[in-house]
């Protein structure tokens, strides 16, 4: 039996159900708060783009498709903008004729920084109500939630 917190059993599934009520709560926040801030300058899939083509340089078009879950067309048009904008570099692969390989340019890496940056200060902001205690177990969470799902996303559900 697992401890109790304000009258929840704290167990791996509760925990779980928290972790699933959570994240979407903290993506929706995102997902506004990049909207609001960059609403005439990139949508939130631009956004995800160039955050997924930094964690993943040299990604395919489907790739990002994947990633995005759209189909690949509607990843090229959206890449397209980008380009225009030249916030990513689209180039074939010399390998895979009709592979293309997406990369960040410059100055889409410092726009990823700038509106993630505007981004982390909004929620900075929201944190600067709560006491350091509060903070240092947010962190502490989050730390460990980021390890245990780094250490097993590569693994297929157990059957």
């Amino acid at each position: 039996m697992g401890k109790k917190q304000d009258n929840r059993e704290i167990t791996s599934e509760n925990c779980a159900a928290r972790v699933m009520e959570t994240i979407p709560l903290a993506m929706r926040f995102i997902r506004a708060d990049i909207r609001s801030r960059n609403s005439t300058t990139m949508s939130v899939p631009q956004f995800r783009t160039l955050a997924f083509l930094d964690r993943n340089p040299g990604a395919s078009l489907s790739d990002l498709a994947e990633h995005l879950g759209v189909t690949r067309a509607t990843a090229s048009a959206n890449t397209e903008r980008l380009v225009q904008r030249d916030f990513v570099h689209r180039c074939d692969d010399p390998k895979e004729r009709r592979r293309v390989v997406l990369n960040l340019t410059e100055a889409g890496k410092v726009h990823l920084e700038e509106c993630r940056g505007q981004t982390r200060s909004r929620i900075s902001e929201l944190l600067n109500s709560l006491t350091e205690q509060q903070i240092v177990l947010i962190e502490e969470g989050l730390t460990l939630l980021k390890e245990v799902l780094e250490d097993n996303s590569l693994e297929p559900p157990e059957e």
